[in-house]
């Protein structure tokens, strides 16, 4: 047998492993959903959830890395970041357990989708206003006692560039009276240091498929740098525009390695 053959079959090994891994992950959370969360307060909810989020990281390959987390408050705030891949939402959570808002398409998502709906998650319809308006009401009561998350671009993207943010959920902020705070996500590979697509879910990607790419790589880096709210006039801080320009362009600046940390 080549040592080329034999360090293949070694990698594949390895990666079947990590699928084994994946999914035997995967049942003791639906495990935790259905026979713990229903007797657990809302700490030991988010211990669970941080716990499964950081193995899940783990088992995947991807080391976190936090830049100026110490920023965010105690009290509920609103947390408008990019979007690269659904892994996203488990690096948040490996951090600091959120209330996410995502696209109605994921409630679909086999497993998946039903660990998100038991998770608390808010989900968008896409083109629908009244929709969006009610969703912007619902959120808003929401942050009265929980901090949101919430990927304003509406899509996934490589990561390169941050999309135009759209203002409808910054009306959630204005209407709980709460700070916005941006996140900027990025995958580097743990090998170059370099940004890497390995993580995005872009595209006609399935989840299954994308899953399968992070496995084979399994040398990422997730970094969430977290940005203070601007010093704006109490104003602009109820134009939900502004606050979606504004977010966006902190993000943006970041990731070009233009904006310092505010």
């Amino acid at each position: 047998m080549s040592k080329k053959h034999s360090l293949n079959l070694s990698r594949n090994t390895s990666v079947a492993w990590c699928w084994v891994l994946v999914w035997v992950h995967v049942i003791a959370g639906l495990a935790t959903l259905s026979f713990q969360f229903p007797f657990a307060d809302q700490k030991k909810k988010n211990q669970l959830i941080q716990a499964w989020s950081k193995r899940l990281l783990n088992i995947f390959g991807i080391e976190l890395r936090l830049k100026n987390q110490e920023i965010l408050p105690s009290t509920p705030f609103l947390l408008a970041s990019n979007h690269i891949s659904w892994m996203d939402i488990h690096a948040i959570n490996a951090f600091n357990p959120i209330l996410f808002v995502a696209k109605s398409d994921v409630e679909g998502w086999p497993i998946f989708g039903w660990m998100a709906k038991q998770l608390g998650t808010v989900f968008i319809k896409r083109d629908k206003i009244r929709h969006g308006k009610k969703v912007a009401e619902d959120v808003g009561r929401v942050l009265a006692s929980h901090s949101v998350c919430i990927f304003p671009e509406g899509t996934s993207t490589l990561g390169e560039t941050v999309l135009p943010f759209k203002p409808n959920l910054f009306e959630s902020a204005v209407i709980a009276g709460v700070s916005v705070y941006s996140l900027a996500i990025s995958y580097q590979s743990a090998a170059s240091g370099e940004r890497s697509d390995v993580a995005a879910f872009v595209g006609e990607m399935g989840l299954l498929e994308s899953m399968a790419k992070i496995l084979h790589d399994r040398q990422l880096i997730v970094e969430l740098t977290f940005l203070s709210p601007s010093g704006a006039t109490p104003e602009a801080s109820r134009d939900r525009k502004w606050l979606a320009l504004h977010s966006q362009e902190v993000i943006s600046n970041r990731l070009n390695g233009h904006q310092p940390f505010m």
